[in-house]
C-alpha cells in the first residue's frame, strides 16, 4: 500500500509556492551567474527560464484539473 495522493488544493499551493520562488529568484540568478563565461551564463539562465515555464505549465494543468472536477461535481451532485 502506498501513500495517499495529496489533495489537488495541496498540489496547487505547492506549485504556486514554487512559481513564486522561481520568479523571486530570477534577479538573483543573474547576479549568481555573472562571474561565469557568457556561454555558461546563457545556458544557466536558459535552464532557469525553462524551469519557470515548466512550473507555470504544471500549475496551469493543476488549476484546470481542479476546475474540471468542480464542474463535474456541480453537474453530477452526489446522491444522498
Amino acid at each position: 500500500m502506498g501513500w495517499p495522493m495529496p489533495s489537488i488544493n495541496f498540489r496547487i499551493e505547492r506549485a504556486q509556492r514554487l512559481v513564486r520562488m522561481l520568479d523571486n529568484d530570477a534577479p538573483l540568478m543573474v547576479a549568481r551567474v555573472a562571474p561565469l563565461a557568457p556561454e555558461h551564463q546563457k545556458s544557466a539562465l536558459s535552464y532557469a527560464d525553462m524551469l519557470r515555464a515548466k512550473a507555470r505549465m504544471e500549475l496551469e494543468a493543476l488549476l484546470n484539473e481542479r476546475n474540471s472536477k468542480e464542474m463535474a461535481d456541480a453537474a453530477h451532485p452526489a446522491a444522498d
